[in-house]
């Protein structure tokens, strides 16, 4: 059976009034402004931080074994007084893409601020990093050694999981408490 039109625009009205003020705050919450990306001789400030950074590209250079520098230093600058660097490895040559089309171009790169060589540096091995996304991510190598998804082995060697021989485990049924018998 249909609602009545005056109970029907009330209900619109009601829901209206509901909605408004939650599609307020969710825009003004939703798309927080971006964070200015900071210059390359600020990069010491954000050591082990994730941020974007801006910088002219001046060269390309690409080393015997693959990897990848972007310059961004000038010419007339001693490489000594560089400070800072962005740096590929041939192993993420596939998701980073051609890196000479950056050259001659001002980019804004996201990535995590590290020490490389005596400067600061940012590993580029992801293009979307380029767009603001994040570095590829790279699992802990010693977590990952002797673990295959298919066996019974735990990834991780932890000593509260051992059985020290004496097949008592973390939380098994023999670490049960005895407790005195009461008398009736």
């Amino acid at each position: 059976m249909p609602l009545p039109a005056c109970f029907r625009a009330l209900l619109l009205a009601v829901a209206a009034l509901l909605c408004l003020p939650a599609a307020h705050a969710l825009g003004r919450h939703s798309h927080p402004a971006p964070r200015p990306c900071i210059q390359t001789d600020q990069a010491p400030q954000f050591l082990g931080k994730d941020v974007c950074v801006r910088a002219h590209v001046y060269d390309v250079v690409e080393l015997k074994d693959g990897t990848r520098f972007l310059d961004v230093c000038p010419l007339s600058m001693p490489d000594a007084e560089c400070r800072f660097l962005m740096l590929s490895l041939y192993a993420d040559h596939g998701e980073v893409g051609e890196l000479r089309r950056y050259q001659n171009q001002n980019v804004l790169v996201r990535g995590v601020i590290r020490p490389m060589h005596g400067r600061m540096g940012i590993m580029i091995s992801n293009a979307r990093q380029f767009t603001g996304g994040p570095e590829k991510f790279r699992p802990n190598p010693r977590l990952l050694r002797g673990f295959f998804g298919q066996s019974d082995q735990m990834p991780v060697s932890d000593p509260n999981l051992a059985s020290h021989g004496r097949r008592r485990s973390f939380m098994n049924s023999y670490n049960t408490i005895q407790r005195p018998a009461t008398a009736h």
